[in-house]
Formats: C-alpha cells, sequence, structure tokens
C-alpha cells in the first residue's frame, strides 16, 4: 500500500513536472521587439477571493494573448513567462490595452521563485496613476540576460472579461501608444456628423423621426467611445462613473425602437405591430431604471431584451414589408448587418469565438453600418414626401388652371384677388382690374371652325402673359372673357396697360387650320378698385360696364369705368370724417 501511495504521488509531480515543462513561454532575442500573438497560461477564480500564492498553485490553461471568457469569469489570473534568451538585459514595456473597462488590476512579477515586485491599480484612481496612458495599462519590466521571469495579473472585470496583452521594447512601446483608437474616433466623428445634421433636419422640419434618430446615434457613439477606450484616451475616464454609461447599450434600441414607430407610423396604420414595439419599449424603459442603481445588474437582463429585440423588430419589420410598406426593406439590410455583427460581438464575448478586430469590434461596425442605412431611409421619406407634395401641388395647380390656356381659372382667382386686393388696402397702394372680351369670337367660330378660336384663345393668353408684370394676376374667367389684376397701379397706369394689350391684339397673324388669316381685337374694360370700401366683385362689375360700354362703341377699344359709388352708410360717414 506505502509503494502504490509512492508511485502515484511520483506520478502526480511527473505530471506536474511535464505540465510545467509545457508552460507556454514566450523568447525574447536581440531583434526589435514587438509581440503581440503569442500564448499564456489562464484560470478563472470561481469564488473571487484567492490569495496570489493560492492562485499560483493552480493549474492555469492555455489561451493567445487576446482572450475572451464570457460573463462567467469576472476575475481572472493570467501568467506569462518571459525567457530573455539575449546576452544582454532587455527593457520590456507590458501593455495592457483593454485596462480601461477594468474595475481592478494587479501584476505580480515572479523570478527564481521569489515575488520581486507587485503592482495593484484600481480603475477608479487610474486617472492619477503613472502606469496608465490613454487608456492602456503600461508595465515597465526589466528583463536580466539568459533568465526568465514570470508575471501573474489577477484581472478583475465588471462584465465580461475580455482581455489582451501586448509586449514591445521602448520605441514599439510609443508608436503603439501613439496609433491607438484612431479608427475608433473615425466611427464616433461619423456619428457625430450624422447627430448634427439630422438635428438640424428636426428643427427644419419638425419630424419627430430625426430626433429619435439623432438620439440613437448619441447613445451609440457613447457606448463606441466607452467600450473601445476613446473615453478613456480622451478624456482619461475610468473606473465605476463611467462604467455607469454602459445605460447607452439600453438607451439604444429604446431610440431605435421609437425610431420605427415614428417613419413607419405604426400608430395610424399598423396598430398590431405598435403594440409590439410598446411593450418592448415598456421593458426596456423598466430596465433602464435598474441601470441607474445597479448597472452591472442590469446589464444581464438587458442582454436577454437585445436579444428580443431583435426578434421583435424583425418580425415586425417582415410584417410590415408584406403589408406593403415602402421603407422597410431598407430597414430589414441595415438591421441585418447590426445583428450579424452584433452576434459575432456577443459569440466573443462569451468566450465562443476568438477575438479579431472584426468580431470584439462587432456591436460598432454594426451600429455604424444601420446608421448609415437608418440615414438612407430618412433621406428616402424627405425624397417620397417632396414627391407627394410635388404631385399635390400638381394637383392643385390643375384644379387652378385653365387647361387650355395654362392661365389661372376662376376657382383661384377670386380668392387671390381678395387676397391681394387686402394688401394693398393695408398698404394704402393703388390697385385696377382689366377686364377684355373677344370681339365677334362667334363668328370666328362658325366661320374657322372651334379649333381655330382655341388657337385664337391661345394666342391671347400668351399675349397677357407676354405683356403684364410678375406681380399682375392674369385669368380666364369663360369661354372668351379674361381678367388682369393690376396691383400698384392707378386708372392711368391700368388704362395704359390695356391699350398695350388692345394694339399687341390687333398685330397678331392668327392662322386657321385651312390657311386663312384670322383677324382678331378685343373689346376692354379698365377699373381702379376703391380700396377703402369696395370688393372684387364690385369692381368688377364696374370693368364689365366698361367692356360693354367698348362694344356698344364699336369694339377693339378700351373703356374706363367711372369712380366706385359709396354703398354703405359707414362707408360714406368715413369718407365724410376724412
Amino acid at each position: 500500500m506505502d509503494l502504490y501511495k509512492q508511485v502515484l504521488f511520483a506520478f502526480i509531480v511527473l505530471l506536474a513536472a511535464a505540465q510545467a515543462r509545457a508552460a507556454p513561454e514566450v523568447v525574447i532575442g536581440e531583434h526589435p521587439i514587438k509581440q503581440t500573438d503569442f500564448r499564456m497560461g489562464y484560470f478563472v477564480d470561481a469564488s473571487h477571493n484567492l490569495t496570489f500564492d493560492q492562485a499560483r498553485a493552480q493549474p492555469f490553461n492555455e489561451t493567445g494573448n487576446r482572450t475572451s471568457l464570457g460573463a462567467d469569469a469576472r476575475v481572472a489570473w493570467y501568467r506569462l513567462i518571459l525567457r530573455n534568451a539575449s546576452d544582454t538585459d532587455q527593457k520590456l514595456f507590458i501593455h495592457l490595452p483593454h485596462a480601461y473597462h477594468l474595475r481592478s488590476v494587479e501584476i505580480y512579477e515572479e523570478r527564481d521563485g521569489k515575488l520581486r515586485q507587485r503592482e495593484q491599480l484600481n480603475m477608479n484612481q487610474a486617472a492619477d496613476s503613472d502606469l496608465m496612458f490613454r487608456g492602456t495599462l503600461v508595465f515597465p519590466l526589466a528583463l536580466p540576460a539568459q533568465q526568465s521571469t514570470t508575471l501573474y495579473l489577477r484581472s478583475v472585470s465588471y462584465s465580461h472579461q475580455w482581455f489582451a496583452i501586448d509586449i514591445y521594447n521602448e520605441r514599439a512601446s510609443r508608436l503603439a501608444l501613439v496609433s491607438v483608437n484612431t479608427d475608433i474616433a473615425l466611427m464616433v466623428g461619423m456619428l457625430l456628423a450624422l447627430v448634427f445634421y439630422n438635428a438640424l433636419l428636426y428643427f427644419a422640419t419638425s419630424n419627430r423621426e430625426n430626433i429619435y434618430y439623432s438620439l440613437y446615434l448619441i447613445s451609440g457613439l457613447v457606448w463606441i467611445a466607452l467600450s473601445y477606450g476613446l473615453i478613456a484616451s480622451v478624456f482619461d475616464g475610468y473606473g465605476d462613473a463611467v462604467f455607469q454609461l454602459n445605460m447607452s447599450l439600453i438607451t439604444m434600441p429604446i431610440f431605435l425602437l421609437l425610431f420605427m414607430m415614428s417613419i413607419f407610423e405604426t400608430k395610424l396604420f399598423y396598430p398590431t405591430e405598435h403594440r409590439f414595439l410598446q411593450a418592448l419599449i415598456a421593458l426596456l424603459a423598466v430596465t433602464f431604471i435598474w441601470s441607474l442603481f445597479d448597472i452591472s445588474a442590469a446589464l444581464k437582463p438587458a442582454s436577454s431584451l437585445a436579444a428580443l429585440m431583435m426578434l421583435v423588430t424583425f418580425s415586425v419589420s417582415i410584417s410590415l414589408y408584406r403589408k406593403g410598406h415602402p421603407l422597410v426593406k431598407y430597414f430589414l439590410v441595415g438591421h441585418s448587418f447590426f445583428v450579424l455583427f452584433n452576434i459575432l460581438a456577443v459569440l466573443t464575448y462569451k468566450g465562443i469565438l476568438s477575438p479579431t478586430y472584426v468580431s470584439s469590434h462587432g456591436v460598432g461596425i454594426g451600429i455604424v453600418l444601420e446608421a448609415l442605412t437608418l440615414a438612407f431611409i430618412i433621406s428616402h421619406r424627405i425624397k417620397l414626401l417632396e414627391d407627394m407634395r410635388a404631385s399635390q401641388e400638381d394637383l392643385k395647380k390643375q384644379a387652378d388652371t385653365d387647361p387650355l390656356t395654362k392661365l389661372y381659372n376662376r376657382r383661384y382667382f377670386f380668392p387671390e384677388s381678395d387676397y391681394l386686393l387686402n394688401l394693398a388696402r393695408s398698404s394704402r397702394t393703388s390697385i385696377s382690374i382689366v377686364t377684355l372680351d373677344i370681339d365677334h369670337f362667334k363668328r370666328i367660330n362658325d366661320s374657322h371652325g372651334h379649333a381655330s378660336g382655341d388657337q385664337v384663345i391661345r394666342h391671347l393668353a400668351k399675349t397677357l402673359k407676354e405683356e403684364s408684370r410678375t406681380i399682375d394676376l392674369v385669368a380666364r374667367l369663360g369661354g372668351e372673357e379674361f381678367v388682369v389684376l393690376l396691383p400698384a397701379a392707378n386708372l392711368m397706369e391700368a388704362g395704359q396697360f390695356a391699350e398695350r394689350i388692345r394694339c399687341a391684339v390687333q398685330a397678331l397673324e392668327v392662322t386657321s387650320n385651312i390657311g386663312e388669316n384670322i383677324q382678331v381685337t378685343v373689346s376692354i374694360g379698365v377699373a381702379e378698385i376703391d380700396t377703402t370700401q369696395e370688393s372684387i366683385e364690385s369692381a368688377l362689375a364696374r370693368a364689365d360696364g366698361a367692356l360693354y360700354e367698348a362694344k356698344e362703341s364699336g369694339r377693339n377699344r378700351v373703356c374706363q369705368a367711372e369712380p366706385a359709388m359709396v354703398f354703405s352708410i359707414e362707408a360714406l360717414a368715413d369718407r365724410v370724417s376724412d
């Protein structure tokens, strides 16, 4: 029995020795040192309270220098064996580029079985530490020639254990620190530009989707800047207060859902889908309130709600697509990018996938791609609204326009002329009205045909447009009857305008369909409107009276109406008082 125990003990010792010999080590030579891809050991401290001596006695598993152990590895120990194979002492700089998102870090330097140095850094005090530089923990290490040194690192995370370590000499260390976070700054800058642009759109249009989109972008860029070290690098922010900004992971889906409800108008057109989105927002709102008190605890259900959100948004989007919404197909494309890259990131954070640039930056990449797609949706919706508005304006114009002459019709003339009259009344300026009628128009139709009659009307309309000012209101009231309202024109000026029209019409060269010349003349009546008490209808009646006078006097002439009579006792009293 004793022999059995001795053999078993010897076997365990040999196994431990073999394990020790198999432990990965990083060999440092004479060449420039830049080690960014190597193997090291790790184990997860499930108890969260192992001492250094207890931890170093644990069996370490092997992993790469960039690893993710998931949310269950709040406390993890890492072991790095460095061997200087050169004949000269080496001064190394150990980088922890992701230290900004940790709660605390402890570093133990062991050589020849003795603890040589210990550094401990709580991230709440990291801003005042010489070890921290722009979000990266930099640990200087002197490595004697032909000797080995073992580093033990205790990493305490807030949520996910996302760890990275690099080894540089002095020059390579400086270069690495200078180039950090340029890509993240580009992401944030792009999102900021979209925020400002959409904020301006909101102030210009008052469309709620623009403000929801801007708030979604702000939440996204806050999370990107926090998670990828830009806040630490630029603002030197670390610890519990900064970690609280992770609530942006909760506000981001809230504003995305509000954006969907607004731009797709679900409340008005899709009530069933609207209720699903409302219910999800309510759950996220509760989680957000929880995060105000305990962000670490709230992030767990937030992750589950994020998965639920993706399921709901996809289901709602597919439902809207089947119902024929013109914009939802673009949303599905952008949201697919977001979901795909978020799945890669989640799998990386949970330690299922090995960290790569794309997988570890998946959330940020997904946010940027979706943000660009949503920006396209907003711009496309603006175009659709502009096209709709243009179509409505075109329909309105058609309703207000005479189809033969393209002049305004009776329907448009009277409301617009009332407005111009009130404007003249308030500014105390003159305004006149001119009516005209084609002489012997029935004879033209009977002799040359209705097509030739229409041609005469079109020529007259063209002449009126050419002779009128941009401020004048020209309309066809019906048949061969036309009217021109002349703002800022008194009776004499209106008479001069009418005479020019008469002469221009008389000089027209109109040819019938069979090549016959058609002589065209007009009779014109002119009246200056009394802005103190007269209406458009009254002034038009006086101008028509002058028109009939012109016809009775032989046609092809201009007649001016008599001044307006006082139509009310109140107006008469006003004139007497003046």
